[in-house]
């Protein structure tokens, strides 16, 4: 039976989710992608650019399609994880790379080489991204939806060297939001200018000090940019929660973001007011000086 709730940062009640119902019965022959631009188009869901936001609205009609409360017509194609599988000729030539230890000063790397990904055209690049990320990351991966920027890492020869994966941030987290000043209304306003630091895999076989931390730098220098070129809009902070019963956080730390405070241990879907994971130390980067006013005026 559908709860009505807040859902995707929206609240939807029975007459939104009618809405939803109706879309789909009402055109048989759309496929999902058409479906969540027509929901999207419908409740006037759009970036604070203009941009539909179609991806957000194809995340919400996920989540309620697993829930049993739609149910969305097949896929057209596989996702992302099971495309991950697949290799184009340039994935496995990265896959077939040997995996001697690399245990060098950074300066004998440099300069690195930091390529985004995320487009279509890397479709190879971005298999081995999922990879890598799902065989090596103590968290797997299961592919990306919505805004994002995923970031392969490699030296000169093009052996690679890391993964880092930038995604929607978090929609509440008590720290964060204190830290910039934010209430309920200037955080729905300010979310899509701050983006999470999902994922950051240095390749196991990578014994390189000072890595972590020169990468994070690189990226943070660029990020800004990369996302204003491919959504049209800036970031103005960067965000990571780190589980301190694995990590300290010394990259985090050495490359300037600021420890925030922890989070509650309370996990997306719970409801209740019962932690139910690790507490994760949070982690905040500004890529401008006056974050604050910009992510409160947004």
């Amino acid at each position: 039976m559908f709860k009505p709730g807040i859902y995707q940062g929206r609240f939807l009640g029975e007459a939104e989710i009618a809405q939803v119902r109706g879309l789909i019965v009402g055109h048989p022959h759309w496929h999902r992608n058409r479906i969540s631009e027509e929901l999207a188009r419908l409740w006037g869901w759009r970036s604070p650019v203009g941009q539909l936001k179609d991806m957000a609205a194809r995340t919400l009609l996920l989540k309620l399609h697993r829930r049993g409360w739609i149910t969305l017509p097949p896929p057209r194609r596989p996702p992302v994880s099971r495309m991950a599988c697949r290799f184009s000729g340039e994935a496995e030539l990265f896959s077939t790379q040997a995996r001697e230890e690399v245990r060098v000063a950074l300066p004998e790397l440099l300069p690195l080489r930091i390529e985004e990904i995320s487009r279509e055209r890397e479709v190879g690049k971005q298999a081995e991204f999922s990879r890598l990320l799902g065989r090596h990351h103590y968290l797997g991966h299961r592919g990306t939806v919505g805004e994002n920027m995923q970031y392969l890492v490699s030296e000169a020869q093009g052996n690679l060297l890391a993964c880092v994966l930038f995604g929607a941030a978090a929609w509440q987290c008590r720290a964060r939001d204190e830290h910039i000043g934010w209430d309920a209304t200037a955080r729905a306003r300010g979310l899509s200018y701050v983006t999470n630091n999902t994922r950051f895999l240095i390749l196991p076989w990578v014994r390189v000090p000072h890595l972590a931390s020169h990468v994070l730098g690189r990226i943070a220098r660029r990020l800004c940019a990369d996302w204003q070129g491919k959504y049209g809009h800036p970031i103005h902070l960067l965000e990571t929660f780190v589980d301190r019963s694995r990590f300290a956080g010394t990259c985090y730390r050495a490359a300037n973001w600021r420890m925030a405070g922890t989070t509650t241990g309370r996990t997306r879907q719970n409801k209740t007011m019962v932690p139910q994971a690790a507490p994760k130390a949070v982690w905040l980067y500004p890529l401008r000086k006056d974050f604050r006013e910009a992510l409160c005026a947004s």
